[in-house]
């Protein structure tokens, strides 16, 4: 294993981060596999996986099972893991800023389209490894003006050529469900199985240029810009694996998610062995346009009445919002039917808050995808 030390920008004298990456097996391998936890700092889960992964990863190395480089980053946010304010974590949000951390990486789809395009050829290999390497070159002369911009620079350069990236988050209270793109979700499909996801969503570009979809994305617009003229290949694929909810933080979840991640990079073919036994798809795989994000009119106390993990039908109670001044009592219901994977933790609600997402099947949004 190798550890190597990632200097942040500093943003004031005696506050220097930095981040910290793992590197297993063969560092002249044919494959490479990038996994980072905790870019939204106040999830937990990934890490304490990425613990886990690494105790086994470095047994497998040691084993010579390792037929790709597996790059891991338990701390992908060190920056928001420090935000605590009044014993409370802020690790969506950049303080200074109000940025998400998992928004804005740079797109360089256009320059490497610019830079590659007199260079393209028919061998779709050498075209690949043409894209990886422009890509590295535009990430390293990419100059950062602040701490953030510099965190986002760290991790797109550890990841910009790996096959595969697995960027472990969670919800506020969830069941297992992950995202990822309809062109990647066959080779996904398997993780998806191992990895108990109850919803699995959609979406070629969900808007907001985050972490997985840097890397997806660019290589899809390079498919649409030269794909006439050239076979570009998709040279990776990125999933967004939600971990159940921000409390499930214990050893015997992490120790399963961390065999089950084990169990797909085997059928994967990064590490040698025999692939354990596909278990059923929950839930089938749905547009993420398909999804209800529902929303309550008032504000007021939130009394859930559904649980993460039951399918409603259309119109099915979700929720009442009680006003314990008047005496109100406001029944929140979904719209469509659909597996309810995520809701909110809190129990005090404000008018137009997103309480819970529903996952459909028909795809009815468009635009920007994601929450906030």
């Amino acid at each position: 294993m190798r550890h190597l030390i990632h200097e942040l920008l500093a943003p004031v004298p005696g506050t220097a981060r930095q981040i910290h990456s793992f590197h297993f097996g063969p560092q002249q391998a044919e494959g490479k596999v990038y996994i980072q936890s905790s870019l939204h700092a106040d999830e937990l889960p990934g890490m304490l996986v990425a613990w886990h992964l690494k105790a086994r990863l470095a047994e497998l190395a040691a084993a010579g099972r390792l037929h790709s480089e597996i790059v891991l980053v338990p701390i992908a946010n060190p920056a928001g893991l420090e935000q605590v304010l009044m014993d409370i974590p802020l690790g969506r949000y950049e303080l200074e800023s109000g940025q998400n951390f998992n928004r804005r990486f740079v797109d360089l789809s256009e320059e490497v389209g610019n830079q590659v395009e007199g260079l393209l050829g028919s061998d779709p290999h050498l075209n690949r490894e043409l894209i990886r390497d422009s890509l590295r070159q535009a990430l390293a002369r990419q100059v950062p003006a602040t701490q953030l911009q510099s965190q986002r620079l760290v991790l797109q350069r550890l990841a910009c050529d790996a096959d595969m990236v697995l960027d472990l988050h969670c919800d506020f209270e969830a069941v297992a469900h992950l995202y990822t793109t309809p062109d990647a979700w066959p080779q996904v499909e398997p993780l998806a199985r191992y990895i108990g996801a109850e919803a699995c969503l959609l979406a070629t570009d969900s808007g907001g240029q985050s972490f997985d979809e840097c890397f997806t994305l660019a290589w899809w617009q390079l498919q649409q810009r030269f794909g006439e003229r050239f076979n570009i290949p998709m040279g990776s694929f990125s999933v967004t694996v939600e971990l159940r909810g921000q409390g499930d933080v214990n050893h015997g979840l992490a120790s399963l998610d961390c065999q089950a991640i084990i169990d797909y990079l085997i059928q994967f073919g990064a590490i040698a062995g025999e692939p354990a036994a596909l278990p059923d798809l929950p839930y089938p795989a749905t547009p993420l346009a398909a999804v209800e994000p529902v929303a309550t009119p008032v504000g007021g106390l939130l009394v859930f009445s559904a649980l993460p993990g039951e399918y409603l039908k259309a119109g099915q109670l979700i929720a009442e919002i009680i006003d314990p001044i008047h005496d109100r009592v406001t029944p929140i219901h979904c719209r469509n039917a659909g597996l309810l994977y995520a809701r909110s933790l809190r129990r005090m609600a404000t008018a137009g808050m997103v309480i819970a997402h529903v996952a459909g099947t028909q795809a009815y949004r468009s635009g920007y995808l994601l929450s906030p």
